[in-house]
């Protein structure tokens, strides 16, 4: 049932994008108004096709996403190789930013809870508030003052150095994720240098993600400890080791691998600010970039991707949550 609502759900979503892209006038003058006379940008809208109504705009750009064509950027560039290539970068910080939320933010939640009301408890509550609530751009820009200025210890920014970049274009077969290039190129230096890159990106955005995990493993944990099936096991006589490990993790889990989820999808286009601010030259970077250039076109064909990842991430959290849950049907 569930599975019937993406179609609808995604329909909406690119519908709205659409729409909206529109009301801010037509992207060939916007991209391109002050260099090129009247006639040109006439041309190049009628060779769009964005002379003809908008309901026959809106109908053939349904029909492209339908074929995987969500079409060209003012450069000429295929918006489906934009999303091929730097979609793969921002996957890779993603699934980066992810492990540092995991590593962090579970751990230090299951401790809150075990040592409720306590100074350690206190401390980690306004850790994770403070790593939910500051800027991305602001921690980031911290980091990289600490860690690459004044230290020394860290690159500043990029998904590589230079000759490694370089280096990992030869790469057979590519997959345009760094750290797989790397290991398929077979050079424990190239790898050093990738994961030595992607450090500072995946804590400024890991950290975000961590203080929700933190709060929510805390909250979730505390409310199932005090279930009846928590209490029949304390009864059982079995350790409270055994009792959070086996017993109330698990349930306590169940909204953390729905935010998980959801930020998956968030992370594809609000990495904007993470991967500007290091330079890594991703989805949200290129959704950037074609911002400033007033490439409305290839903004809606980024947008509309990720409104569909969006839909499809939803449905596939709520399977998950199901297979955790047995009590969760749909």
């Amino acid at each position: 049932m569930r599975f019937c609502l993406i179609i609808p759900t995604a329909w909406i979503l690119v519908t709205v994008v659409f729409f909206l892209m529109r009301v801010v006038g037509d992207p060939i003058s916007a991209s391109m108004g002050g260099r090129l006379t009247a006639e040109q940008i006439n041309e190049r809208k009628e060779a769009a096709g964005l002379n003809r109504p908008l309901l026959s705009q809106y109908w053939e750009y349904l029909a492209g996403l339908l074929r995987g064509d969500f079409g060209r950027s003012a450069d000429n560039r295929e918006i489906s190789d934009v999303i091929r290539v730097d979609g793969a970068a921002t996957l890779e910080l993603v699934f980066w930013a992810l492990l540092v939320a995991f590593a962090v933010g579970i751990p230090l939640g299951r401790y809150a809870a075990s040592h409720r009301d306590k100074a350690a408890d206190v401390a980690l509550r306004l850790f994770a508030i403070l790593a939910y609530v500051a800027p991305v751009f602001f921690v980031g820009l911290l980091l990289k003052l600490l860690f690459a200025v004044e230290l020394g210890w860290l690159p500043a920014g990029g998904r590589a150095s230079a000759p490694v970049e370089l280096a990992l274009q030869h790469v057979s077969p590519k997959t345009n994720i760094m750290i797989v290039d790397a290991i398929l190129y077979g050079n424990l230096d190239y790898i050093g240098d990738v994961l030595k890159h992607a450090v500072l990106p995946a804590l400024a955005l890991g950290l975000l993600t961590a203080g929700v995990f933190l709060r929510l493993v805390r909250v979730n944990l505390l409310q199932t400890l005090r279930s009846g099936y928590v209490e029949a096991a304390r009864a059982r006589g079995l350790s409270q080791r055994v009792v959070t490990g086996r017993h109330a993790f698990r349930n306590a889990m169940i909204p953390v691998v729905t935010v998980m989820g959801l930020y998956i999808a968030m992370h594809l286009g609000g990495a904007v600010l993470t991967e500007t601010t290091f330079e890594w030259k991703g989805l949200g970077y290129q959704l950037a970039e074609y911002l400033k250039a007033r490439d409305f076109i290839a903004v809606q064909g980024i947008v509309a991707f990720i409104a569909l990842v969006v839909a499809f991430m939803s449905f596939f959290v709520d399977v998950v949550v199901a297979l955790i849950d047995p009590r969760v049907r749909f």
